[in-house]
């Protein structure tokens, strides 16, 4: 039996204590759940659990992620946030059932990004915010199922108009990024405008201060908007704000 890491009382992720974590969703689907176990390093073991229809490895410090892991040939659902991952393996391509896919908060950067990723052509959700991008990998203009994108707090200064030609494309945000100033943005924000659906939240969904800091950065966007146009626009979505998640500057303190 392979052993993986160490959970916070030194518990040791065996085949046994894997199985103890398999939860059912409430649609049906087989959920293996080893967030928060304190895994320094992928648990072999699981791979014997390849039947499983989801994944949730986050919230760890795990630093890589094994070719092997495409033996989860039913796997929907992946989930590795929060972790100290700097490159996915190029297996991933395996993974065609794949619908979501959250590797937030890591140390990816573009290069970490496998060109295999545009053969995951069913996937629908990819979440590479907080990581350290400095350019967006073209491979997402292949991915016609993708309804939502997430490359918040990154390295990026601009946005390739492949995505926003995504046919199905519902949520992207891009908050927190090193984007233009408003004397060289007329260009970029021109291409921003044809992204009609942004990440947008009722007010009443949002606490006090959220709310505040919403308002603001919605104040902000509106006068570089003025800036570069120098036509007022009337607010279309008057009962929503943007964005709907404020994330902390340091990784560390957000993880």
């Amino acid at each position: 039996m392979v052993k993986g890491g160490k959970g916070p009382k030194g518990k040791k992720i065996t085949l046994s204590v894997a199985k103890n974590c398999i939860k059912v969703t409430f649609d049906g689907k087989k959920r293996l759940d080893l967030s928060k176990m304190g895994i320094t390093t992928f648990p072999k073991c699981i791979l014997r659990l390849n039947d499983v229809d989801e994944l949730d490895l986050s919230r760890n410090m795990i630093r890589k992620i094994p070719d092997s892991i495409a033996k989860f040939q039913n796997l929907r659902w992946l989930d590795l946030h929060s972790n100290y991952i700097d490159k996915l393996p190029e297996s991933i391509g395996q993974m065609t059932n794949l619908l979501y896919l959250n590797v937030s908060n890591n140390r990816l950067t573009t290069n970490g990004l496998p060109v295999e990723l545009n053969q995951l052509k069913s996937i629908r959700t990819v979440n590479l915010g907080l990581n350290h991008l400095e350019s967006v990998p073209t491979t997402l203009g292949a991915l016609k199922e993708l309804h939502e994108v997430g490359l918040h707090d990154n390295l990026l200064n601009t946005i390739p108009v492949s995505i926003s030609k995504l046919p199905k494309l519902k949520k992207l945000n891009i908050k927190r990024n090193p984007f233009p100033k408003p004397e060289d943005t007329d260009t970029f924000i021109d291409s921003i405008k044809r992204l009609e659906n942004l990440h947008l939240v009722e007010e009443k969904e949002l606490c006090g201060a959220c709310l505040r800091k919403c308002q603001l950065n919605r104040d902000k966007l509106n006068k570089i908007k003025n800036m570069a146009t120098m036509t007022p626009r009337k607010a279309i979505f008057s009962s929503l704000v943007s964005p709907n998640s404020m994330a902390k500057d340091s990784q560390e303190d957000w993880r």
